[in-house]
């Protein structure tokens, strides 16, 4: 297993996590879980360790932004008419090589068989995949499965999802912030040390808020 296949299974757990702070907004968990593992995989080929922080700081705002586009495009995940294609030839060339090699191919094997690239084979892979059942069947019929969520996850996703927005904002704007909840200074302070007024600080910090709790959603 190469490394950024490890990458994405041992970050798994991330997609869960970010998947069931969508939980009960209309959206299929199988759909939300497979929109995170899109997400996941396009975080894994763009990750650069080299900028300095860690990859989960990284990967959970394009696992939120892809599972967002779920509800944006108003139905189930979208796949496109070449990844699907590609996905069928995925599953031709591999049960070809285990007829010859006795053992399954690596991603990097089928993207050089294929001619494409490795995300792309990945990307093809997950879209073949059977969706995680979520339902078990009893003496009583059919029942739903919850995934169990450690919640300190989800307070480390929220966080993160928080300090990301936090940087896309005027960097007034988002002293302002910190200043009101990171240090907890009180409205009249906060206005003293930014030069503005109380009145000021108070209808910006509501507009600011509100925006946040929108684009959070």
């Amino acid at each position: 297993m190469c490394e950024r296949e490890s990458v994405v299974t041992e970050n798994l757990g991330l997609v869960h996590s970010c998947a069931a702070k969508f939980r009960g907004r209309g959206a299929e968990y199988d759909d939300l879980f497979q929109a995170g593992c899109i997400g996941l995989i396009k975080a894994a080929a763009r990750f650069d360790p080299k900028l300095g922080y860690k990859f989960s700081t990284y990967a959970v705002p394009v696992i939120i932004g892809e599972i967002k586009r779920i509800f944006r495009d108003g139905g189930a995940v979208k796949v496109s008419r070449s990844v699907k294609e590609l996905s069928l030839r995925v599953t031709r060339e591999t049960e070809q090589f285990i007829k010859k090699h006795g053992r399954d191919p690596t991603v990097n094997e089928l993207a050089e068989i294929l001619g494409t690239s490795s995300e792309a084979v990945t990307e093809a892979i997950s879209t073949a995949c059977s969706p995680l059942s979520l339902t078990a069947v009893t003496e009583d019929g059919e029942i739903q499965t919850d995934i169990p969520v450690p919640s300190h996850d989800t307070e480390m996703i929220e966080h993160m999802s928080l300090r990301t927005e936090l940087e896309r904002l005027e960097q007034s704007d988002r002293q302002l912030l910190e200043l009101r909840y990171y240090k907890r200074l009180t409205q009249s302070r906060t206005a003293e040390i930014l030069g503005m007024t109380q009145v000021q600080v108070s209808r910006r910090e509501k507009k600011l808020l509100l925006a946040l709790r929108q684009r959070l959603i």
